[in-house]
């Protein structure tokens, strides 16, 4: 679990680059700020910030050192060098962005033992050797914790459908993507999120969770493709949109051609309400995703100010 954000560049009263690191510690009230002495007797993993600032940045090289150093401890911290002031503080919000699902930050509703035990049987149905398994485990988490970041009391049912919103691909997409393959992609993630919403709702029986509860999540999840007036369904669809684009979207692009890619980033960008696209400000992209993602948010601008 990532505890810490350990800085060089601190001051005898706190963070040398002044007001800005009050937005990084309301962003992410559970990970301490500290000065890198603070990390003794915690796996520390020191970062570049200069590396994630260059030209040719590619998160998917700092996933491995990251995601690798939280699974080998449980007592993270991550110590950022090469950087001072508001330098500092954008690759602060930016890197702490792309590995929020390792926070575990939880609210009242998430904190009782049913939660761990949701946590749990969670984690137990991803087998994380399995690449598109493990980066469906990290979408999850993710999700969650933004869900959380975007309202913070936000109650168990909205949490619960976060992280089980995509648990139908572990029977039908586990080792190859489909639904770029189907003839009828509408009909496709009907069904996907109807399977999901079953199955979300049997696991989260089987660990105690209210009968009231289980059949919110079924229906959250189930109409998680297509969000209406239901204000815990935006809030899914949020969370799912700023997720791809704060740590999937260049998997993705990897994974699929251009234009797929292009496809993806503006439909994504399109479920994404337009209160919330000033996060994407608060996240470092590969110049592939930031490419794509300018053009449509260019286009979206163009258009919300009626000139096309």
């Amino acid at each position: 679990m990532l505890r810490q954000l350990l800085l060089s560049d601190y001051g005898t009263e706190g963070p040398c680059a002044g007001n800005g690191w009050a937005l990084v510690q309301a962003e992410f009230p559970t990970v301490v700020v500290a000065p890198l002495s603070a990390g003794r007797g915690m796996r520390v993993l020191s970062l570049d910030v200069s590396e994630w600032g260059s030209l040719d940045f590619d998160p998917i090289t700092w996933d491995a050192r990251v995601f690798g150093a939280d699974e080998a401890s449980e007592q993270l911290a991550l110590h950022l060098e090469g950087a001072r002031g508001e330098a500092l503080v954008l690759a602060a919000l930016e890197v702490l962005t792309r590995y929020q699902g390792l926070v575990g930050r939880r609210n009242e509703a998430s904190a009782a033992p049913l939660f761990d035990r949701v946590l749990a049987r969670h984690r137990a149905l991803h087998d994380l050797s399995r690449p598109l398994v493990r980066a469906d485990y990290q979408h999850a988490l993710d999700a969650w914790q933004w869900v959380l970041r975007l309202r913070p009391d936000a109650d168990l049912a909205v949490q619960a459908a976060a992280l089980f919103h995509e648990v139908e691909k572990l029977v039908s997409e586990a080792d190859r993507r489909l639904e770029h393959r189907a003839r009828d992609t509408l009909a496709f993630m009907d069904a996907h999120a109807g399977r999901g919403a079953e199955l979300a709702r049997k696991v989260l029986k089987e660990v105690g969770t209210d009968v009231a509860i289980c059949q919110r999540v079924k229906e959250l999840v189930t109409q998680h493709e297509c969000p209406g007036e239901d204000p815990d369904l935006a809030l899914l669809n949020d969370a799912d949109a700023l997720s791809f684009f704060s740590l999937n979207a260049s998997g993705f692009i990897r994974y699929f051609d251009a234009e797929l890619s292009r496809r993806k980033v503006a439909n994504t960008l399109a479920r994404l309400r337009p209160e919330q696209r000033r996060r994407l400000g608060q996240m470092r992209f590969a110049p592939t995703v930031k490419n794509l993602l300018d053009v449509q948010l260019a286009s979206a601008s163009l258009y919300d100010e009626g000139t096309v």
